[in-house]
């Protein structure tokens, strides 16, 4: 049996080679051709249809995969969350443009405070006064101390 082939038909033809490995693809050329003529979406779909669409595919999977991994390093996590996935594609601005309506679950929200919300920075010199309440001798008696407040009941008896 050395040397010769169980078959006895001559040398063995070549393994079939995917389109997948033809293309240098990862994702499944022919398994996403299959899903577009199942669509039904045209009534023919080019051969080359499904080996563009499984670029497009692993593209967005390989930038989403590696904006998401740094944002897990950002956050000293050694896995990805879901988490993560939603803030790498909020942040990213084309990303969040093509996808960015999508609701990911388990994930929260993005971290944002209105700036109404937020203290006032207050830079004071020296003296220190109530915004709002000016003493009756610094505005000569007709401005906005709390005697002339509107609805105030201060000063009168």
């Amino acid at each position: 049996m050395s040397g010769k082939s169980l078959g006895g038909r001559g040398p063995r033809a070549p393994a079939h080679t995917s389109r997948s490995i033809k293309a240098g693809l990862t994702f499944p050329v022919g398994r996403i051709t299959r899903y577009l003529r199942k669509q039904r979406i045209t009534s023919r779909v080019a051969p080359s249809a499904g080996v563009y669409m499984a670029a497009v595919l692993e593209y967005l999977a390989a930038e989403i995969v590696e904006l998401s991994g740094t944002m897990a390093k950002d956050h000293s996590k050694h896995r990805i969350v879901p988490r993560h996935i939603m803030l790498a594609v909020k942040n990213d601005e084309e990303l969040n443009n093509t996808i960015g309506r999508v609701t990911f679950s388990q994930s929260g929200v993005l971290p944002h405070i209105q700036e109404v919300l937020l203290p006032k920075n207050r830079k004071t010199k020296g003296k220190s006064k109530a915004k709002g309440l000016v003493p009756e001798e610094e505005d000569g008696g007709k401005g906005t101390g709390p005697a002339n407040v509107v609805g105030g009941n201060a000063g009168t008896n």
